[in-house]
């Protein structure tokens, strides 16, 4: 598997394409000065308490109040609280926690209203961004993600990816991070860690103190819905989380951003920075990599995959529903449920990519064409979990219900990715409405003879749709015939696909245009 990230960088912000062996998987939009970005800090003041929800609104500075559940809050918001107070007040000036004394943790099973108070000041890290009319989810329970380690302030466990398979590497790098880590900070073991030597570990869990440093810094000047510390734009986080061996081209089309990622590549990933380029061609860098084609491809309302079998997708406000559609796909009758199989299976892959490209979150169902026998709905099931295994977003697949239906939750921490794919109509230009056919006919006719008689044109073309064209020459006598006995003069004709229907135009016998309408 290769992968290539196409950036495209314009006045309104950051467009980034992930290519996976020449299809588009994922595509971000990052417009500039967005807010509310996962994973940053916000000082926040506690508006309401909710007690039937268990919940908090809190103020950071957006038109919604942030969402903060009481399972949100983390098991040493008590901390985090005392933290932020010590901070304000100039009572804590260094960034280490050695000497600070944590907290009890709190009870899973407690009331938001025995931890907060309206009014009270609390720092909160984004978990989810806005969406629709509901305001950022926000969290206590804070953390500092790196390259190869999240710093989690106020704890001192050390976990480990489950995806590092082997028990060597584990306790290597569990190791490590017990003799790297500070004292008060848990650390959490990424995947991408796996091999790693000490210096490039060492050397990411220190820019993580430094962060912290310059959030504790940030913190003491901070009032109420300030910014304390960002995570960066989605690019660098993209890069983090995701830069491995597989990547064979970064390409970016603007000289400012290529040597920001120039420089943060050399700190991530120096091995990395030969397969950055800078697009300069004439070509604009998403028609280059045919990006924009992949694009009106892959986001309309139904897509087609091989076979000419294809999904309809709808989103509505609670869910998303994938329809799993044969089309003019022809089954053998003697083998229609091994046909079946073969349709949803390949379906599956467009499926997941589908998902992850739109970062469809929430609830998504999908109807995949009816199957009776048992064990070829669980090699379909099986299959959609291999296919979603790549999907870096939380996610649970359910079996297959009785009525065919498969259902996915997917964690949603921003708004799904929706494209209008649809293009003004040139016949009407939106309005709806267009000519007559009669009256597009009437206009055609008065046309050329207007253009044979007053004008004395001997040798005419005419361009136009071919729905027109193919009207004019056929059946006997046609159009054209008539008019070649009413004028004896002879129409030729060129069918034009992208013209639209009320679209006529006269061409002399150089090819010059003389009417167009």
């Amino acid at each position: 598997m290769s992968n290539e990230l196409v950036i495209h960088k314009n006045s309104s912000g950051i467009e980034i394409a992930l290519v996976s062996d020449k299809k588009l998987i994922e595509f971000h939009k990052e417009s500039s000065g967005s807010s509310f970005q996962v994973g940053n800090f916000y000082l926040g003041k506690v508006k309401k308490i909710s007690p039937t929800l268990n919940a908090a609104f809190v103020d950071v500075g957006g038109e919604k109040d942030a969402f903060l559940t009481y399972f949100d809050l983390g098991p040493n918001v008590l901390s985090v609280k005392k933290f932020t107070h010590l901070v304000q007040h100039g009572n804590l000036r260094q960034a280490d926690l050695d000497q600070f004394k944590l907290e009890t943790q709190t009870v899973k099973t407690g009331k938001i209203s025995q931890v907060l108070k309206p009014g009270e000041k609390v720092l909160v890290q984004v978990v989810k961004e806005p969406m629709s009319t509901k305001g950022p989810k926000v969290t206590c329970d804070i953390s500092l993600a790196g390259r190869y380690f999240v710093l989690v302030p106020f704890s001192n466990v050390i976990s480990i990816s489950k995806k590092i398979g082997s028990p060597a590497e584990k306790k290597r790098l569990k190791d490590l991070a017990a003799s790297l880590r500070p004292e008060n900070f848990g650390v959490i073991i990424r995947t991408v860690s796996e091999g790693v030597d000490i210096e490039e570990l060492d050397k990411d869990l220190r820019g993580l103190i430094k962060k912290w440093d310059e959030l504790r810094n940030n913190l003491r000047q901070a009032k109420v819905s300030d910014l304390v510390l960002g995570e960066g734009n989605r690019l660098l986080t993209l890069l983090r989380d995701m830069l491995n061996d597989s990547f064979t081209q970064i390409a970016v089309d603007d000289a400012d951003l290529f040597q920001e990622l120039k420089v943060y590549l050399q700190r991530i990933s120096p091995a990395s920075e030969k397969i950055l380029k800078l697009h300069q061609g004439k070509t604009p860098i998403f028609d280059h990599y045919q990006i924009t084609r992949a694009i009106k491809s892959s986001f309309g309302k139904s897509v087609t995959f091989s076979g000419g079998a294809y999904l309809v997708i709808e989103h509505t406000e609670a869910l998303h529903v994938i329809d799993v559609n044969s089309g003019n796909t022809s089954f053998d009758p003697q083998n229609r449920d091994e046909n079946v199989l073969k349709v949803n299976l390949e379906a599956v892959g467009e499926v997941a990519r589908q998902i992850r490209l739109r970062d469809m979150g929430g609830i998504i169902v999908i109807d995949f064409i009816d199957m009776k026998d048992p064990k070829k709905r669980n090699d379909l099931f099986k299959a959609l979990k291999d296919a979603m295994n790549t999907d870096r977003a939380k996610h649970t697949i359910l079996p297959m219900s009785k009525f065919g239906l498969v259902q996915i939750t997917r964690e949603r921490v921003r708004p799904a990715m929706e494209i209008t794919t649809n293009e003004v109509c040139p016949s009407c230009n939106g309005s709806g409405r267009m000519e007559s056919s009669v009256q597009l006919l009437n206009r055609l006719e008065n046309t050329t003879a207007y253009l044979w008689g007053n004008m004395n044109h001997k040798h005419l073309k005419l361009k136009a749709h071919p729905l027109v064209v193919n009207y004019i020459k056929q059946g006997f006598p046609s159009v054209r015939l008539k008019w070649w006995f009413q004028h004896k003069r002879w129409l030729k004709l060129e069918a034009a696909p992208n013209y639209g229907l009320s679209r006529l135009e006269f061409f002399d016998e150089a090819g010059h245009p003389i009417v167009g309408e």
